[in-house]
């Protein structure tokens, strides 16, 4: 929060997280599209279990939009996160 010189703009917000209509999701799959304007995440599960595979199907259950500055917040958090992981349970490792 930026400082100001006001004392009343001074105090910090306080949030509420209100989670009384949130809903879960696993997702083990996700795709990133972006224009001008949204950010937007698809999520769903990779069905497949072979690697050997020709075809996978990926049932899509999740959309999230976000404004690019949300979702610049989220990569930052994102990141953090993972940092926090990799110290304490080892590295990820992706396969290209």
């Amino acid at each position: 929060m930026a400082k100001s010189g006001n004392a009343v703009n001074d105090k910090a917000t306080k949030v509420i997280w209100d989670d009384s209509r949130m809903n879960t999701s696993y997702a083990n799959v996700c795709n990133v599209l972006g224009s001008r304007e949204e950010i937007t995440l698809l999520f769903g599960a990779n069905q497949a279990w072979h690697a050997q595979q020709q075809e996978v199907k990926v049932l899509l259950s999740d959309r999230v939009v976000l404004n690019p500055y949300a979702a610049k917040r989220l990569a930052a958090l994102l990141d953090k996160v993972l940092k926090e992981y990799e110290a304490r349970y080892g590295e990820l490792r992706l396969e290209s």
